[in-house]
């Protein structure tokens, strides 16, 4: 069985740049097992699966796999689809449509050249302690944006949002594989784990994700879900209403630009993430 796929590179103005996406249509039939695989395959930090689609009803269902698990909500997997079926999909080429994900109907909309995503509402979790980190990564006390606590935050998929002082401090972290993942399993309350480190400093937003996946430490080019999770935790902390940049991807040499536009009036969360997306390839894949 073949089934068509897209290749395209999320959160970018620019070809090989951002996060790279594999996108697989007509993916109804294959089972759990076959989309793992095929995702470990390709092995970029994700790949999405199309489930379902009714382009009348500008529609359609996904699933998202990482090469190790599957994901209940990432922001670059779905910014990245919505783009390949609004441009290259639906022949009528709206800009709005619907995508479900396990955690529910995600609205996606394109303005000029980007397209943004609506995240649902924020769930603050455990605060941590600086002092933590210093048993598995190259950070002091005296590292950290003093303005901010460290706190696990999730719109989907949870993230520990880690404020640092500067950009120097930011691109200096280090972290050690192993006592991390441990930090991580004994400290974290979902089964997605993972530390979005990130520098506000006057008014810029520069970031980096790192986890562990399939036994190593990863860092990814832009990540969409923990941008929400930031995003909530800014209108949270910080300010009320938020428009600026996160710039992730820097360290990696795949610069990204995530954009955010978002407001807070209690209790409810506005939360809107954006970004181009560049056209790569197209071919058929092979399912075995």
């Amino acid at each position: 069985m073949t089934i068509p796929f897209y290749i395209v590179d999320v959160f970018t103005k620019k070809k090989y740049a951002g996060n790279q996406l594999a996108v697989f249509l007509n993916a109804t039939d294959l089972t759990t097992d076959q989309m793992q695989q095929v995702a470990r395959e390709i092995n970029f930090a994700e790949s999405t699966f199309v489930t379902a689609i009714a382009p009348e009803n500008n529609n359609a269902s996904i699933r998202i796999f990482t090469p190790a698990h599957e994901m209940q909500f990432a922001g670059h997997p779905i910014i990245g689809t919505s783009w390949v079926l609004m441009n290259k999909v639906f022949k009528h080429h709206p800009i709005g449509i619907k995508l479900n994900v396990p955690i529910g109907e995600i609205p996606v909309c394109q303005s000029q050249d980007l397209v943004w995503l609506k995240a649902a509402q924020p769930n603050f979790l455990d605060v941590f302690m600086k002092e933590d980190f210093a048993s598995f990564s190259n950070l002091s006390v005296t590292d950290f944006d003093t303005r901010f606590e460290i706190q696990e935050v999730t719109t989907g998929s949870a993230f520990v949002m880690v404020p640092l002082k500067n950009r120097e401090t930011l691109n200096a972290v280090e972290l050690d594989k192993d006592k991390t993942e441990a930090w991580l399993k004994t400290k974290c309350k979902t089964e997605h784990r993972a530390l979005y480190f990130f520098s506000l400093e006057n008014e810029v937003l520069t970031s980096r994700m790192l986890c562990i996946e399939n036994n190593q430490l990863i860092e990814d080019a832009a990540t969409g879900s923990a941008s929400t999770c930031l995003q909530a935790f800014l209108l949270k902390y910080h300010a009320s209403e938020i428009k600026v940049v996160n710039n992730q991807g820097e360290y990696i040499n795949r610069s990204s630009q995530i954009y955010f536009e978002g407001k807070r009036e209690e209790p409810l969360f506005d939360i809107n993430i954006g970004g181009e997306t560049q056209f790569v390839a197209q071919g058929e894949w092979e399912v075995v």
